[in-house]
């Protein structure tokens, strides 16, 4: 039996996370896929019943909407854990990845589902990023694209190393994706890490 894992994408938006995930997802069977874009139509709504403006960066978006998210998400991915060996969740995770204390409930948490934690940190030039998030012209976007300067000072792309676990190697991963060529080379050594689940 493989030991089972849940997958974090995460990193700052425009990234490409979500490339990566469903690239990743098809590529590999067995798995679960989970997105917390997916939710977005739900919170569109709390916005709009709430008489307020739809921003994701607003402090309504923080206090109201912003953690239920994730907890929905987590509360579907310990669901489907339970039947499949690998799940994988697409999100930011922004203040979760870098809170020692969460991510130690979280992989407490797993140890009650035979599983461990793999995040997946996606290492991308945050001009990238800016260029990606002109050429997507999503509405999540923008106040971002119209505050860049103000939002770049909110927003941290070092690489998480708390996330390292001496005991297990396949705790964080890493995807290079400021150019092709370095996403290429680094999917195939995250393909190296899933070969096991085939």
């Amino acid at each position: 039996m493989n030991e089972k894992r849940m997958i974090f994408v995460t990193s700052p938006p425009a990234c490409g996370k979500t490339k990566l995930s469903k690239k990743l997802a098809k590529a590999i069977k067995h798995i679960v896929y989970l997105d917390k874009d997916t939710l977005i139509p739900l919170s569109k709504q709390i916005f709009a019943v709430a008489g307020q403006p739809y921003n994701r960066s607003s402090d309504f978006f923080e206090k109201e909407i912003r953690d239920y998210e994730y907890n929905v998400v987590m509360d579907l991915a310990f669901e489907a854990i339970k039947y499949e060996d690998l799940v994988m969740v697409n999100a930011p995770f922004t203040r979760e990845i870098r809170d020692n204390e969460y991510i130690a409930s979280l992989r407490e948490k797993l140890k009650d589902y035979d599983a461990k934690l793999t995040v997946i940190w996606i290492v991308t030039d945050p001009e990238v990023c800016h260029q990606r998030m002109i050429d997507r012209a999503s509405d999540r976007d923008t106040w971002k694209l119209e505050n860049w300067d103000q939002y770049l000072s909110t927003v941290n792309f070092t690489i998480p190393e708390n996330l390292i676990d001496p005991e297990d190697e396949y705790s964080l991963l890493l995807y290079h994706n400021s150019t092709d060529e370095l996403a290429a080379e680094s999917f195939e050594k995250l393909m190296s890490f899933f070969d096991q689940y085939e």
